[in-house]
């Protein structure tokens, strides 16, 4: 007798549970064919390194931009999802003064953050949220002649096309500082397996492709003082979102990661879905930094300008009067809720509003909801309401 057929498997949901470590190592063992990155200098364990020097006489003959930006683009989604451009930054004086401002920054900002950060303990780093914003109004100049770095420029137009936006964030990793824990990053990094899962398998893919990660050494970074560690091609490994916190998969990170020295003014770029945690710190002197750059899509943001405040003022009591309504159960309000406020806790300022007690600080939605649940006072609510604005304006 032949056995019952069974059911197809459906790929549209992708869940915790379902995730086999054999599936991603069958991905992570893949090796580029020789000679496929013809613009890099070198592999370091398949991963390529490019000489910026090199390239930017390159640059100047005809048709060659495109085909880096083809290749870096192959990098990036077939690849090995991670690339280094040593010597990005090849003014040391420039890099010099920037690194300055951010040790000056550490020092006014210390112990006026909430505190938290992302993967990692918190307190055990230095970081300076928005580094962008803030070395832009104390030393434009020098913030100019920093983000004109042609390069930088390029890698950013190859994933995410014209119009991207950059944000910038320091980390300092001081003697001493431990390890994170392995990940990848946002969007669908910030949330939890749970919360990720809900999300259909289409949007797992599309993810990766809206934002770019990047890091530039303002030290040089020997292995010893903990630079980053990536696991090439990772990011084809399409339910990587929902496996940070399980340990087989912890322990194959462990096993078979890369760490990539880097120089200062080396330039490190890598796909956002690539599964990476900073290092340790094992050193008694150097402090470790970098300028994490994390570049976003276009496309990215919604097509109208919306006041979501002023609509969650107005919605508010009007939800309170009809939730007495037989028209309306919870459902329902939770979905006009839903249509109202924002639902994404970012963009955010960070120093005043850190991912306390989670990966992400509670959005507008969830104030809203916790606000109906427990029956505040419009007069509360809208207080609560300000509050939270106030904290995602920068300065």
């Amino acid at each position: 007798m032949s056995a019952p057929p069974q059911p197809a498997r459906d790929l549209t949901w992708l869940q915790p549970e379902a995730c086999d470590v054999a599936d991603l190592a069958q991905i992570v063992h893949t090796r580029p064919a020789a000679g496929e990155y013809v613009f890099a200098g070198r592999t370091d364990r398949g991963v390529p390194l490019y000489d910026s020097a090199v390239l930017r006489r390159r640059l100047h003959q005809p048709g060659v931009r495109r085909e880096l930006m083809s290749e870096w683009i192959r990098v990036l989604s077939d690849g090995p999802g991670v690339m280094v451009l040593l010597g990005a930054f090849d003014d040391a004086a420039l890099v010099g003064a920037v690194t300055q401002h951010f040790h000056a920054l550490i020092e006014e900002e210390r112990g006026n953050t909430g505190g938290g950060d992302h993967f990692g303990q918190a307190g055990a780093n230095d970081r300076v949220w928005n580094a962008l914003e803030k070395l832009c109004v104390r030393d434009p100049e020098l913030f100019a002649r920093y983000y004109a770095n042609d390069l930088l420029a390029l890698v950013c137009e190859a994933w995410l096309g014209p119009g991207y936006q950059v944000t910038s964030q320091v980390n300092r990793v001081n003697p001493g500082g431990a390890a994170q824990s392995p990940h990848r990053d946002y969007h669908l990094g910030f949330l939890t397996a749970e919360v990720a899962a809900r999300f259909p398998a289409h949007v797992h893919r599309l993810s990766p492709v809206l934002t770019l990660q990047g890091a530039v050494a303002h030290v040089d970074m020997a292995p010893e003082s903990g630079p980053t560690l990536y696991l090439p091609h990772s990011h084809k490994y399409l339910p990587g979102y929902l496996v940070a916190g399980q340990n087989a998969f912890r322990e194959f990170f462990d096993a078979h990661h890369v760490q990539l020295a880097l120089a200062c003014g080396d330039a490190v770029f890598f796909n956002p879905a690539l599964i990476h945690a900073a290092g340790h710190n094992q050193t008694a002197h150097v402090r470790r930094t970098a300028n994490l750059l994390q570049v976003s899509s276009a496309f990215g943001r919604a097509m109208e300008t919306v006041d979501r405040l002023r609509m969650c003022r107005a919605l508010y009591p009007a939800l309170q009067r009809l939730a007495v309504d037989p028209r309306m159960n919870a459902e329902s309000i939770d979905r006009a809720v839903a249509c109202c406020a924002e639902g994404y806790s970012f963009p955010t300022d960070l120093d005043l509003d850190p991912p306390i007690g989670g990966l992400a600080p509670e959005s507008q939605q969830a104030l809203m909801r916790r606000a109906l649940a427990e029956a505040w006072s419009v007069a509360r609510f809208e207080q609560a309401l300000e509050a939270q604005a106030a904290k995602k304006r920068s300065g």
